[in-house]
């Protein structure tokens, strides 16, 4: 029980201090839904381990009548978990998330299909998962990971890498690891694909100039 209590302390730590919106302890002990619906899935993961029936399943239910978040007593959860907001999170049986990792309104860590086994993913520490995420299936995201907002995962992460996309798309922070006050800004992150299509477009507008200069010249 300890070590559940431990963890708890460390999840209450956790959104007094990564949410700016947070003004005083007491507000967040009575008022944080996220912190909420971890208390409470702490209890229910506690009663799991020790094999008691029926009990932990209808904790997450009323937790998820409360909060609008739904945390399946199964799941393995470290310490210092945030969830902002929270409407709408779920998290899968087995899915396994580290230590710190922050998580957005609306994310989903899922499941693809009705295997049983291991069908969740596994979500590595200092991880940020922006609002309406998705990332499903038996998969891995590495520690320091980026994945921003409307995102659909379906593959592995590696490490320090950020996912934007449907489905997600990996752009790699080479050997460099994420600042930890950068880890609430799921905003500002590099798209591939509209970079791409702006180096296009630079090569067009190239080529015009180039022709032009041709044109003038045979006159």
């Amino acid at each position: 029980m300890s070590e559940t209590l431990r963890k708890i302390k460390n999840d209450f730590n956790a959104a007094l201090s990564m949410d700016p919106a947070a003004t005083s302890k007491i507000e967040v002990a009575l008022t944080y839904a996220g912190f909420h619906a971890l208390l409470f899935y702490r209890m229910a993961h506690w009663l799991v381990k020790r094999r008691i029936p029926f009990l932990p399943r209808a904790l997450s239910q009323f937790a998820r009548f409360l909060t609008g978040i739904e945390i399946h007593p199964g799941a393995t959860i470290g310490s210092g978990l945030f969830i902002d907001h929270g409407m709408g999170v779920v998290i899968g049986e087995t899915s396994e998330i580290g230590d710190n990792v922050t998580l957005f309104q609306g994310v989903t860590l899922g499941g693809t299909g009705k295997q049983r086994g291991k069908r969740h993913p596994t979500i590595g520490s200092h991880v940020v998962v922006g609002a309406g995420a998705k990332v499903l299936g038996p998969i891995t995201v590495g520690d320091y990971v980026k994945i921003g907002a409307n995102s659909v995962v379906l593959q592995d992460v590696p490490d320090h890498s950020t996912v934007v996309g449907i489905p997600g798309r990996i752009v790699r922070i080479k050997d460099e690891r994420v600042a930890d006050d950068a880890l609430m800004d799921h905003i500002h992150i590099p798209d591939p694909i509209a970079d791409k299509l702006i180096e296009l477009q630079v090569q067009i507008d190239t080529l015009k100039k180039d022709m032009e200069n041709i044109k003038k010249t045979e006159r």
